[in-house]
């Protein structure tokens, strides 16, 4: 691809941006089920092209300019879960479509040389362009403008053969894939989210999808309505009558959940940072609390990791570029202005931290680029 005067277009610098993430993986693997060649996490959705706009004071008045010195670019969309699983060490796979112009190339390479996310399943049809979301945010929150064509190929042919893995992450905006409920049958675990329901109907059809998942993630909002429940703690009872984990995000006020496979019942409070941009941070959550389960640990651990790694990537204005790597948590726990007694609640991480990391501070930890120059 050449520049309009006739040089060569520059390239996002594709380094590592978390080298340590194939030593992480270790010890979630060792000597269990996972130590083979399988996945830990396989995911089939749409990918964007986020261009994120920051620094804003809010939304322009129709016939208005904002002119603002804030613009990340990155992968968004299934990706923003991809990239933050992969970041933690799990081996993620991802089934999507990625178009086959400038912005599917810059996607295509970020996923796979820079973010370890394996695209066997993927595909670039030829003519078919990528979809791309504009964030405008502002005021720790965002608003968002998509271009989208309708895809070319669904899941289902994408993952004619599903991989072999420990778990898979699905959508429950529509009924399950045939890959995922063959999954599930091999014994992998189904966690699933649900997003914003652009009708505000908040169909019933959506709970009664739940008989395949084993964790359901949403949010609060989203609860409360599909339950048609007034409190984010009512939602939770609901939905624990018909899954057996359920999470439930608030935010800023953190996580509440129940698994009714062990009888637990937790809630923890949110990381307490100052959110520089929100985007992705329920999928960085869901990373974490998919990370906790394979680990095997109790759920208010697993809520607390989801949490920890959520707080860490609201710091940054990058959506899913900004999901922490093990260097930054370990960075986090060794100068964080926190109490003691608070970063004492974190402390079931550590094993988990590769050793290289542990001691480095701050200036070791490097990101990812979050702009296309």
């Amino acid at each position: 691809m050449a520049a309009p005067d006739g040089q060569a277009a520059a390239q996002p610098p594709l380094d590592d941006p978390c080298g340590e993430r194939t030593q992480a993986g270790r010890p979630l693997r060792a000597g269990g089920a996972r130590a083979d060649d399988g996945l830990d996490v396989f995911l089939a959705g749409r990918v964007f092209m986020d261009m994120i706009f920051t620094g804003l004071p809010g939304l322009p008045p129709p016939g208005t300019e904002l002119v603002t010195d804030g613009l990340g670019s990155a992968p968004g969309g299934i990706a923003n879960i991809a990239v933050a699983m992969s970041r933690l060490g799990l081996r993620t796979g991802l089934a999507t479509v990625i178009g086959d112009d400038m912005f599917g190339a810059y996607l295509w390479r970020t996923l796979s040389e820079q973010e370890g996310v394996d695209l066997t399943w993927s595909r670039r049809p030829a003519g078919w362009p990528t979809p791309v979301t504009v964030s405008l945010a502002y005021d720790s929150d965002r608003s968002m403008v998509t271009y989208a064509r309708p895809l070319p190929l669904t899941a289902d042919e994408l993952v004619a053969v599903p991989p072999r893995a420990a778990s898979c992450f699905v959508d429950i905006d529509r009924p399950l894939p045939s890959w995922a409920l063959t999954m599930r049958r091999s014994g992998a675990l189904v966690f699933a989210d649900i997003g914003w329901d652009p009708t505000e109907t908040w169909s019933t059809d959506v709970l009664d999808r739940l008989a395949e998942v084993d964790v359901f993630l949403p949010n609060a909002v989203e609860a409360m309505a599909y339950t048609r429940t007034r409190t984010p703690a009512e939602a939770l009872e609901a939905l624990a009558e018909r899954v057996p984990v359920v999470v439930v995000k608030q935010g800023a006020l953190g996580a509440i959940a129940i698994d009714s496979t062990t009888g637990e019942r937790a809630s923890a409070a949110a990381l307490p940072v100052r959110a520089l941009d929100t985007t992705g941070a329920g999928d960085v959550f869901a990373a974490g609390f998919v990370f906790g389960t394979l680990a095997g640990w109790p759920l208010m651990q697993r809520l607390r990791f989801a949490n920890l790694c959520a707080g860490l990537s609201v710091r940054h204005h990058s959506g899913s570029l900004g999901a922490p790597c093990w260097g930054e948590i370990a960075a986090f726990g060794e100068t964080s202005d926190l109490p003691p007694e608070v970063l004492a609640d974190y402390e079931f991480v550590i094993p988990y931290i590769p050793a290289a990391e542990l001691g480095n501070g701050p200036e070791s930890v490097t990101r990812a680029q979050p702009t296309l120059r």
